[in-house]
């Protein structure tokens, strides 16, 4: 009887691969599968949106003709840049309030709305639900229904703003809080200080800096979101840009146009200021 060879080799049974390799293949077949639901996805959408760029190619006459009507813009003072001045500072107005008036109560909505200063898991969730409430429904909707409740003008602009900014600023102050460390509202939970006395000795001392350049992000986006609004008769230019497309007067449309281009551009500015200012 002869004794068994030491130091013999292992072969692998052929069915079997090394762990390693296992998992290696089973996150390729998982971003191949990925990647093919996202091509069917695309598919989906091209089919159902009617995407066709042959179709701006073979529209390129028209156009042109519309841009050559566009230039030179006009330039009359009283016709045209006078009205389009005052109707841009209306529209900067429009932004201003309504993200300003809607920080009481994004702000109550958000503490309310954030898991680590809300008072009762009821009240987070309702918190959470009416600043989705706020979020999912447009702000061009919100105008179309202020529009026929007072009539058209900048107020139900204004009105719309509000409630869009309450929903999305609401959100991102909430989360904002829910990352901040727990630390120093434990220790004032611990010392006897009640809901109200940890939020505000605790908590938003430490979001003041996110919260000041979410403010200036949201307003940035609620001038442009403003323009829009005129449109559907919330004033400021976007109303007199629609006026000009609607009466064929595409010259004044783009001196309008132009007009909110530098408007963009100074508010643009003026935010990066503040943030850096108070990066500083």
């Amino acid at each position: 009887m002869s004794a068994p060879t030491t130091g013999a080799s292992v072969t692998p049974r052929p069915d079997t691969a090394p762990r390693p390799v296992r998992r290696s293949r089973r996150r390729w077949f998982g971003w191949a599968a990925l990647a093919a639901v996202v091509v069917w996805l695309h598919i989906l959408a091209i089919q159902g949106t009617g995407f066709e760029p042959q179709l701006l190619v073979d529209g390129w006459k028209g156009m042109a003709d519309f841009l050559a009507q566009s230039f030179p813009p006009d330039l009359n003072w009283d016709k045209t840049i006078k009205p389009g001045l005052d109707a841009t500072l209306i529209t900067l107005w429009i932004g201003l309030l309504g993200t300003t008036f809607s920080v009481p109560t994004a702000l109550l909505l958000a503490v309310f709305g954030a898991r680590t200063t809300s008072p009762a898991g009821w009240t987070y969730q309702l918190a959470r639900a009416i600043l989705s409430f706020f979020r999912a429904v447009p702000d061009i909707v919100f105008a179309l229904i202020f529009v026929t409740a007072v009539g058209l003008g900048p107020f139900p602009g204004v009105l719309a703003l509000i409630c869009h900014n309450t929903g999305v600023m609401g959100k991102l102050w909430a989360e904002a809080m829910e990352e901040t460390d727990g630390g120093p509202q434990e220790a004032l939970r611990s010392a006897g200080a009640n809901r109200l006395q940890q939020v505000a000795n605790a908590t938003l001392p430490m979001v003041v800096p996110q919260f000041v350049g979410l403010l200036l992000y949201r307003f940035d986006v609620n001038v442009r979101s403003s323009l829009v609004l005129g449109l559907v008769g919330a004033g400021g230019i976007g109303l007199l840009i629609n006026q000009s497309i609607k009466t064929f007067r595409f010259d004044a449309m783009l001196t309008h146009i132009l007009i909110v281009l530098v408007l963009i551009i100074v508010v643009d500015q003026l935010s990066a200021f503040v943030r850096r200012r108070l990066a500083a």
